[in-house]
């Protein structure tokens, strides 16, 4: 999986653009510039977002040329951010967040899990988790607009409420929007959303 994702973020253009995600950008636009975690990050179109506001922002993938992708974007953006090339499963660090988003960071399940058992360790008092990622019905319905084609890497709502039961839900939704975001995800899509208040 290292190898097709070193491949995609090999290309010449942007996988998934450089624009921020939406949701991600409406949560952050919202809330005071504080410090961010952004897991599979991939080319670093939400972390460089987050930077060019004021946000102190460290962010890591498993795919070095991810990283290098991201700082090529970060240094056009004229911002600094802290990028990790790491394992989700390997991933940790001795620092606390205001935010966590994983923006489609789809993993396998025992990896997943193993992860999302951290977060609210990453995460400061009333610190948030904000999330888009594929629904199960991105696959039932055949979408052409991206993510894993495996089950077992999508999220439900009722997934999220498991693997997070301390944190407090504000948003959990289940949608289909329109994707546009660089090459790879567009056309309507299936995703859900959450935001999760550690209290």
């Amino acid at each position: 999986m290292k190898e097709m994702w070193n491949s995609r973020y090999g290309e010449l253009q942007f996988a998934y653009g450089t624009e921020p995600n939406v949701f991600f950008k409406e949560q952050i636009d919202a809330l005071p510039v504080g410090k961010i975690l952004l897991p599979s990050e991939g080319e670093g179109r939400n972390a460089v977002y987050a930077a060019s506001l004021g946000w102190d922002v460290v962010a890591f993938d498993f795919s070095a040329e991810g990283k290098q992708k991201a700082l090529q974007l970060a240094e056009s953006q004229g911002v600094t951010i802290r990028y990790f090339v790491s394992d989700a499963a390997e991933f940790d660090i001795d620092e606390t967040f205001d935010v966590v988003a994983l923006i489609y960071a789809h993993l396998p399940p025992s990896v997943r899990k193993a992860f999302n058992a951290k977060i609210p360790k990453f995460l400061k008092p009333n610190g948030l988790l904000i999330a888009e990622v594929f629904s199960p019905n991105q696959i039932l319905n055949n979408r052409p607009s991206g993510g894993p084609k495996d089950v077992s890497m999508v999220y439900d709502i009722d997934l999220f409420k498991t693997e997070f039961p301390t944190l407090k839900v504000l948003i959990a939704e289940e949608l289909t929007v329109e994707l546009s975001e660089g090459l790879y995800h567009n056309g309507l899509g299936d995703v859900v959303r959450f935001v999760g208040q550690k209290v």
